[in-house]
């Protein structure tokens, strides 16, 4: 009959379990397959349209920024220019710390009709916590080399997303006195694609928004002053410059819209 064991005593002793065969040995990986960690089955790559049939650059649905750098929107032949509503584009928005430069840049981004990102060079290069070099402590060779960083990264990840036919607006404090580390850097990291555009309001309108600002953003009026005298090199250099002194962000990105659409209909040379 069947037995049920009372609580607390223990089933009767069983025949020793037969030894297990050792599981059989895998032979390694050749280089590149599967990372030599993952013990489940080595995923399969799905070839894209554009590999079989003998292009490069994609993985999956996703294609990998050209190495070349980015070029304007170029219409069809004997189509008119781009439409700036709808065409893939780059904008590099320039300011003083104060300008309301990622207002305006997140505001078009968030309002466009195509998808769009906003990519701050603020937030790229606050993303060093331990060794940050705050350039408010001091300008140096460390708070440069990650300035530079950071625009370089800004400029793979507009690349990336205009490969994949999402616009982009960055924006930087870029001066022109220093052609070679300011707009000649962003068109190495991004292209001669790139529409730049200056957001320059009056002195006193950078002072009362900077004094809006928190943390290590904010800066000295000193510091703003003479970042604005320097940004008015920009007059007579032949870039597009917005002086959004009397107007709130939403009238602003309008204005940059049809800046936007000028721009792609004769590109600024620069």
């Amino acid at each position: 009959m069947n037995w049920t064991p009372h609580p607390g005593h223990s089933l009767p002793p069983g025949p020793p379990p037969a030894p297990s065969a050792p599981p059989p040995v895998q032979p390694a990986p050749a280089p590149g397959t599967a990372n030599p960690g993952w013990s489940g089955p080595v995923p399969q790559r799905t070839q894209p349209a554009a590999d079989a049939a003998g292009g490069t650059g994609s993985t999956g649905h996703i294609q990998l920024p050209p190495g070349a750098p980015v070029a304007l929107p170029s219409p069809q032949s004997g189509a008119a220019a781009p439409d700036a509503a709808h065409a893939a584009v780059a904008v590099l928005l320039i300011g003083p710390a104060g300008a309301g430069k990622t207002s305006v840049a997140r505001h078009w981004a968030d309002s466009r009709r195509v998808p769009t990102a906003h990519i701050s060079l603020d937030d790229v290069r606050e993303w060093v916590r331990s060794g940050f070099a705050d350039p408010q402590q001091g300008w140096n060779d460390h708070s440069e080399a990650q300035y530079r960083l950071a625009r370089r990264t800004c400029g793979f990840a507009a690349r990336n997303f205009l490969a994949n036919g999402i616009s982009c607006i960055l924006d930087d404090a870029v001066f022109p006195d220093r052609p070679v580390v300011g707009l000649g850097g962003w068109k190495r990291h991004v292209g001669p694609g790139l529409l730049p555009i200056v957001l320059l309001p009056g002195l006193e309108i950078v002072l009362e928004r900077n004094a809006r600002r928190s943390g290590n953003r904010r800066l000295s009026d000193e510091e703003v002053a003479r970042i604005h005298g320097r940004m008015a090199g920009w007059y007579g250099s032949g870039l597009p410059i917005i002086d959004n002194s009397q107007h709130d962000v939403a009238t602003t990105v309008r204005v940059l819209d049809d800046v936007v659409a000028r721009s792609l209909a004769s590109p600024p040379n620069w």
